[in-house]
């Protein structure tokens, strides 16, 4: 009898490990994304997104000379006019953690978004 108690320990033990590597597994870990790479938020950054996944959880740098620059969360009207009317972060080191959802962020310095200061992203 007490070998089948440490065999059924034994075989709960290893289900047990196995549903925990599994789930750990499927989890997806945030990742951190430098918007615009090596150069940073700057002008003709708009295509910057093109064949980058983003997931709730993942974070936004946006690097920059804030004497130059800012970075303005917008509606897409305001991304697709250049209308700078949302919160405004201007530390040239912005850190902006995504939830789910759609995201626009520009410029707002005038004529800079339509420099292409610009990106829009969709985090799943």
């Amino acid at each position: 009898m007490a070998t089948q108690v440490r065999g059924s320990a034994v075989v709960t033990a290893v289900v047990v490990i196995g549903l925990c590597m599994a789930l750990h597994g499927g989890i997806a870990h945030a990742k951190t994304f430098t918007v615009g790479d090596d150069a940073g938020w700057t002008f003709n950054v708009e295509d910057w997104p093109k064949g980058k996944t983003f997931a709730a959880d993942d974070t936004l740098v946006f690097n920059y000379n804030k004497d130059l620059h800012n970075v303005v969360v917008v509606d897409e009207n305001g991304y697709k006019t250049c209308t700078a009317s949302g919160k405004e972060f201007s530390s040239g080191n912005d850190e902006i953690k995504l939830a789910r959802g759609q995201y626009y962020f520009i410029c707002g310095v005038p004529g800079h978004c339509d420099r292409g200061q610009k990106i829009a992203v969709t985090a799943n």
